[in-house]
């Protein structure tokens, strides 16, 4: 029997494809965003997709085995009061924590920017792990690097996963092998892209693989970094070059972002939609609807296919029984 997953704020398809792929089924997905929508009805017309304000939409009925979502944090109005619940309405975690409230699957797993740890000295996690702690679930956490995880990126994520009593859930472990931009762009299919203006693409052309601002003649990075020359801090994402024998750094949801380079190792360009695609581990037949900064962004925001996939094996593990790890001795190897 089919484990069946609603997944809340779908975005182009990367944690759905990967739970797909690893044999879920999906009864329901989230998403506001129009091209989203369009992309994932466009790649899976069978697949139930809801294009709607998830405040709008009422869990109570919905039936499945498995609850996720990587809803976008925003910072809570903390005024003392320990509501608990009630203390995070208004910020899509309550939409989350309500679809779990109203729907009880037997896992929940939420996941989202590494910062999310650090926020606000730790209290908007723990916040968070308290709401589903009193919605009846044993919760853990762990931050993640895709790079360890069939996914030539390093990118790290925060994957909160809730189980009921009797339901024990491991996280993967890391792979030895690590796959680099070659692996990742061999044979890749032409597409469209952006360029860079004149201006920046001459910069870039004296930066080598692998290099950055600083390897700029003196004049030119004083030029190019203008006050971020004088500040503080290692800014090595400016005038990036990516190199064919490494992970690609974590993607954004722009390929040409001052503060976040990531030219491509031999042409003076950011990476095209389909060189984004791979490097995020899509599969090539997997198309993106709208304009191209929009494609970009679903790319971007995207959970790397290959660490859905590995994900989705280990929530059907435990809803097999076959993880035998405590939650306890588990949550103690996952804090930080």
């Amino acid at each position: 029997m089919e484990k069946k997953v609603v997944e809340l704020f779908a975005g182009g398809g990367g944690l759905a494809l990967g739970l797909e792929m690893a044999g879920l089924e999906h009864e329901m997905l989230v998403e506001i965003d129009k091209d989203c929508v369009a992309t994932l009805k466009h790649n899976r017309p069978e697949w139930n997709v809801i294009h709607e304000d998830i405040k709008e939409i009422e869990f109570k009925g919905v039936k499945s085995d498995i609850v996720t979502g990587g809803f976008p944090c925003q910072a809570f109005s903390y005024a003392g009061k320990k509501l608990g619940f009630e203390d995070t309405r208004g910020t899509l975690f309550f939409e989350f924590a309500r679809a779990v409230k109203e729907i009880k699957p037997k896992i929940c797993m939420a996941e989202n920017v590494e910062g999310l740890v650090r926020h606000d000295n730790g209290r908007t996690l723990e916040t968070m792990l308290e709401v589903l702690t009193d919605l009846g679930y044993n919760v853990q956490y762990k931050v993640l690097n895709a790079v360890n995880f069939n996914v030539p990126q390093k990118r790290k994520r925060m994957v909160l996963i809730g189980t009921l009593n009797g339901i024990n859930f491991s996280y993967p472990k890391p792979n030895k092998k690590i796959f680099t931009i070659e692996d990742a762009l061999k044979d890749v299919p032409d597409s469209d892209g952006i360029n860079y203006s004149e201006k920046r693409e001459k910069v870039l052309e004296l930066v080598p693989p692998g290099g950055c601002w600083i390897d700029l003649p003196e004049d030119v990075k004083k030029e190019f970094m203008g006050k971020s020359y004088y500040s503080g801090g290692g800014k090595r994402g400016m005038a990036r070059r990516m190199s064919w024998t490494e992970p690609c750094l974590t993607l954004t949801t722009s390929p040409s972002q001052k503060q976040t380079e990531r030219c491509h190792p031999e042409e003076t360009r950011p990476f095209t939609i389909r060189e984004y695609a791979r490097i995020q581990t899509f599969p090539d037949n997997w198309e993106f609807i709208g304009g191209k900064s929009s494609q970009y962004k679903q790319i971007g925001n995207a959970v790397p296919v290959k660490l859905g996939e590995i994900l989705g094996k280990q929530l059907i593990k435990a809803l097999d029984g076959k993880e035998k790890v405590s939650i306890s001795k588990q949550a103690k190897l996952s804090a930080f």
